[in-house]
């Protein structure tokens, strides 16, 4: 019996130490080969980033919206994804990443005095003015900038992890 390799699939899920591949772990002759928790890792990096890459792709797609989806006038309000520790996508000292919420930016918009156009603040403190998203196009493409970086370097440890697998799999066949 040697090692089993491959993509997962329902029938290797269900094999067990003395059969094979078993999501997570790999097996040799019914001794386990711990591999796997460095690719589940970087693969939550991964569903982690891109929700955080969608959103500020959200945020810079909108940054001249003026109006809710109603609409109503109501400038877009950006979005930040907040990650938190995922314990359960680890082994001993190490953790995986996971999104704890979604926030959307309370901060007040900003408004730019145009009384001529046809969203002008009609009345108050703020009369003839144009509320406007309080989004940074500068902030938004260095975080997007980071987050594709992040993304990168979890996509090179998969890599990384696969290569030492087949290394090892070639050591043991």
């Amino acid at each position: 019996m040697g090692v089993s390799t491959g993509f997962r699939d329902s029938n290797r899920d269900q094999r067990d130490a003395t059969n094979g591949y078993r999501i997570g772990t790999q097996y040799h002759k019914g001794q386990k080969i711990m591999m796997v928790s460095a690719m589940d890792i970087s693969t939550s990096a991964l569903v982690a980033q891109r929700t955080r890459l969608n959103a500020i792709s959200g945020n810079i797609a909108n940054i001249s919206s003026l109006v809710d989806e109603n609409g109503n006038p109501n400038p877009y309000r950006a979005r930040q994804v907040v990650f938190q520790t995922d314990e359960t996508k680890g082994k001993g000292d190490a953790a995986g990443v996971k999104v704890s919420e979604i926030l959307v930016d309370q901060s007040e918009p900003l408004y730019r005095y145009q009384p001529e156009h046809p969203l002008a603040i009609k009345e108050g403190e703020w009369e003839g003015y144009v509320a406007y998203p309080n989004i940074d196009l500068t902030t938004q493409m260095v975080d997007a900038l980071e987050t594709t970086r992040a993304y990168e370097a979890n996509i090179g440890v998969i890599e990384i992890s696969k290569d030492m697998s087949r290394q090892r799999l070639a050591i043991l066949a």
